[in-house]
């Protein structure tokens, strides 16, 4: 029994709730934490950028983050998002297997 932690970056606060109800909605991941403001200094295209951002966690399975990962994509305002996986080895059984009941493929047209 596997679950993962996706973590995204999003430049508001309605980015990451928009992303966070389409996900779920469609049981691409069991849940989203929206974190609030961060500040975040990167590198992008040769310069140093300070910016606030919102911090989003979704918990899914792991052979869905193809597709999570792809949603996202397609919702996200940045050119390059911040999405990254961690794997759960470990935790709350009860919550882990939560999370395999509340999550499914996505339906084909």
């Amino acid at each position: 029994m596997l679950a993962s932690i996706v973590y995204v970056t999003t430049g508001t606060y309605e980015e990451a709730q928009k992303i966070a109800r389409s996900v779920v909605v469609d049981r691409l991941a069991a849940c989203a934490n929206i974190l609030g403001s961060i500040s975040s200094v990167y590198l992008w295209q040769d310069e140093i950028h300070e910016d606030p951002e919102t911090a989003l966690i979704l918990k899914t399975r792991p052979e869905l983050i193809t597709h999570l990962t792809e949603r996202i994509k397609d919702i996200h305002s940045y050119d390059c998002p911040c999405i990254v996986v961690l794997r759960i080895e470990d935790g709350n059984l009860d919550f882990i297997r939560w999370i395999e009941q509340e999550t499914c493929y996505p339906k084909l047209n």
